[in-house]
């Protein structure tokens, strides 16, 4: 008997010790990951920095994702006040006589949210607040510091748009199936066309499965 996909193993690849199923190590509940999105590492949490409790930002990961080793993503702890006249943080180190200024003061970029099938590159940096859509490609060594629409491959600090990785057609499709939210039993039928590089031919079998 074939074993089905598990998102509770930690380690999914037989015999590797390197890769690591990221949901199933998360403890931090401001932290919320999908099912089957994979490290290139181990402790996850230890590349998410400046996580801080009384911010409560939250780093949502969506579903089947691709993190090369080496990344870093920053949340909104690592923010300086912007609106005076010294970024300096008094209030963080003893002796100064500062009242540490209440959240609507401090420069927070809310949640920062990954979507699904996001394949980012080594050595990648993502700043507090950042949305990037389905699909996206990061480059290595990039910093993303704004919005990435899906499907776009990015690179270079700043991140820019390189191209889409597809028509709008295709794009279109792709986030209507919504394929990383079916059951791993219709996701193995679909990788057959999720995985063929005849990409007209992509779209007339996609649009038998998108109604």
């Amino acid at each position: 008997m074939i074993q089905k996909p598990n998102p509770d193993t930690i380690y999914p690849v037989p015999n590797v010790k390197t890769v690591t199923y990221v949901k199933p190590t998360i403890k931090s509940k401001n932290i919320i990951v999908g099912d089957f999105t994979y490290f290139s590492d181990v402790d996850f949490e230890k590349h998410v920095t400046h996580h801080y409790d009384f911010y409560g930002d939250k780093l949502i990961i969506g579903k089947f994702c691709q993190i090369a080793a080496g990344i870093e993503i920053i949340m909104n702890g690592a923010n300086h006040q912007m609106n005076a006249a010294s970024t300096f943080p008094f209030y963080i180190f003893e002796g100064w006589e500062q009242s540490i200024p209440p959240i609507e003061k401090m420069s927070v970029k809310g949640d920062t949210v990954i979507g699904n099938d996001v394949w980012i590159g080594q050595n990648t940096t993502i700043l507090p607040g950042v949305h990037i859509g389905d699909g996206v490609i990061i480059g290595a060594n990039s910093v993303v510091g704004s919005t990435i629409a899906p499907y776009s491959i990015v690179a270079g600090n700043p991140a820019r748009l390189i191209r889409k990785r597809f028509d709008d057609e295709l794009i279109s499709l792709l986030l209507k199936l919504k394929w990383w939210d079916l059951p791993t039993e219709q996701i193995n039928q679909l990788i057959p066309i999720l995985s063929c590089d005849d990409l007209e031919k992509t779209k007339i079998d996609l649009k038998k499965w998108v109604k």
